[in-house]
């Protein structure tokens, strides 16, 4: 075990730690921004829709795993930045493929959108 803070401080710690991450990827990131007042916006608006339960965290779930999926995607890309500006194949492939995972968990949460909403609204 690694020597340090342990336990309630160590989870106090690791919050603190988790909310600089939050507040650095907004601070630094306008895709993870977008994303978070989308997410505010649409959450209220998927509990006003009055689904059912499941059906309205279904639609909450697929945002924040959009939210979640650009926190890592930012984690990835600030790793490969700090490693050095020149272009290697693999820097590139490492931020594109975290990309395409953010490209395919938006795409995610749009199917899951639609087909919640045509089947209670339309």
């Amino acid at each position: 075990m690694k020597p340090g803070k342990t336990g309630i401080r160590r989870m106090i710690a690791a919050l603190g730690y988790s909310r600089q991450g939050l507040v650095s990827a907004y601070k630094n990131e306008a895709a993870f921004r977008q994303e978070v007042w989308l997410a505010l916006v649409l959450v209220p608006f998927a509990f006003w829709l009055e689904l059912p339960l499941a059906h309205t965290l279904w639609l909450v779930a697929s945002l924040a795993m959009v939210l979640v999926v650009e926190l890592l995607n930012s984690a990835i890309e600030a790793v490969v930045d700090r490693i050095g500006p020149e272009h290697h194949e693999l820097a590139g492939r490492a931020k594109d493929t975290a990309s395409a995972a953010v490209l395919l968990t938006l795409l995610l949460a749009i199917f899951v959108w639609v087909m919640v909403l045509a089947e209670h609204v339309f």
